[in-house]
């Protein structure tokens, strides 16, 4: 967990300033009208850091398999109307949540990191399994979408 810890860590220092070198039309340009912006795209990992710490928690102390319950990201994304907010708010909304993820995460008790949850399709895999994937799926979005020129 040590090596989550630390990626997440450099994201909270390092996506603020990738942020603020950027300019409004950069953050707030879609490419295409049913494609978020790199402003919608950050909001979007907030919401994702959202439904997950809610989920690292039950996963310890519910029955297992835990179900994971889905949840409508671009629903999400637009009643947030992180499009329309300012950056700097979307931006602490970040660092705050995944401070509290680093929290959730260095106090699981590695027995409890085998606890097993329902991701669906037939398939369960442990909590240990989704700390990484929230990671994987988070420098997903970073990679391939934010530290793009063309936000393609």
């Amino acid at each position: 967990m040590e090596d989550i810890i630390n990626a997440i860590n450099h994201w909270i220092q390092t996506l603020p300033k990738v942020y603020n070198s950027m300019s409004e039309t950069e953050i707030s340009n879609r490419p295409l009208t049913n494609k978020w912006s790199k402003k919608e795209i950050l909001g979007h990992l907030c919401d994702s850091a959202i439904n997950n710490m809610n989920r690292f928690i039950k996963i310890q102390y519910k029955e297992q398999p835990f179900v994971i319950q889905s949840y409508n990201q671009d629903e999400w994304v637009i009643l947030q109307n992180y499009q329309e907010r300012p950056l700097d708010e979307i931006v602490d909304l970040f660092l705050a949540l995944n401070k509290q993820i680093i929290n959730i995460i260095s106090n699981i008790p590695k027995e409890r990191l085998s606890n097993l949850c329902d991701i669906g399709n037939n398939q369960e895999k442990t909590l240990e399994w989704l700390v990484i994937d929230y990671l994987k799926h988070m420098e997903h979005h970073i990679h391939n979408q934010i530290l793009i020129k063309n936000n393609a």
